[in-house]
């Protein structure tokens, strides 16, 4: 069941989303050649408790950790360990925080160091495929809208688009109604409604778009071996059309500008 979501309760998850866009910044920040993954997940559970929330990931179905982080061929929920960041490396960070009953998630993939051109263009694909995805979050689009710009957007770049994984639902769950697919046909699914919440996640790959589970029963990675990057955020469905609940102050797109809520302008 889809709910549509009061004033007070996008508020409350725009609070929420304070809190894992500034754990986020920092945790881009002190990403580095020759940290573990489990070092930046401690600094996670850390700050987001700090700041009166919940890591949301933490015990969720079993997950052991505050985070997911994915690196290189590793799509989403690579599990924070003893992983060595190298130079080089892509590191995709997934988070999410409880406060006051309401989730907010949001992710990033940030070069470790030097990255090639190759792998600095599939960030910057990636990132400006869920800028267009947010854009088609008008009242009155449909789901299908979301998905068929960032297909459109990728796919026009030579990149893949996962199949398996998608958006979704946000709310006083992290996953609820309705499921946001990164692919698919303009015009079909769910009508966008003031109050709707969504986390739009674009998962992008450098080569084919399959994907395969490893053994640890969380951990996807791309079939073929080959980079993927993962961007998110939290928006809600507005009269005064999409806004991000989980926008951050660094190295954000330029666009994500038109999407800042009125709050946040005084805030």
């Amino acid at each position: 069941m889809v709910t549509l979501k009061s004033a007070r309760e996008i508020e409350t998850m725009r609070r929420s989303g304070k809190i894992t866009s500034k754990v986020l910044t920092d945790l881009m920040k002190a990403v580095k050649p020759g940290m573990s993954t489990a070092d930046l997940d401690a600094m996670a559970e850390k700050g987001i408790r700090a700041l009166g929330g919940v890591p949301t990931f933490k015990g969720y179905h079993g997950y052991p950790a505050s985070i997911c982080a994915s690196v290189n061929e590793q799509v989403v929920h690579g599990i924070p360990g003893d992983y060595v960041l190298r130079e080089g490396d892509l590191l995709s960070i997934d988070i999410g925080t409880t406060f006051e009953g309401y989730v907010s998630d949001s992710a990033v993939t940030v070069p470790v160091g030097t990255i090639s051109q190759a792998a600095r263009r599939l960030l910057e694909v990636t990132q400006e495929c869920l800028m267009v995805g947010i854009a088609a979050m008008q009242r009155g689009n449909h789901v299908g809208d979301i998905g068929a710009a960032v297909q459109r957007h990728a796919e026009s770049h030579g990149y893949g688009v996962v199949r398996e994984l998608v958006g979704h639902g946000v709310g006083r769950a992290m996953h609820e109604e309705p499921q946001v697919p990164n692919y698919g046909k303009a015009g079909t699914g769910i009508e966008l409604r003031p109050g709707l919440v969504l986390a739009v996640e674009p998962m992008i790959t450098e080569g084919r778009y399959q994907v395969e589970m490893l053994k640890d029963g969380w951990t996807i990675v791309t079939a073929d071996g080959k980079l993927a990057a993962h961007f998110e955020h939290t928006i809600a469905v507005t009269d005064d059309g999409p806004k991000i609940l989980t926008l951050r102050n660094y190295l954000e797109h330029p666009d994500v500008e038109k999407y800042r809520p009125k709050e946040e302008a005084v805030a």
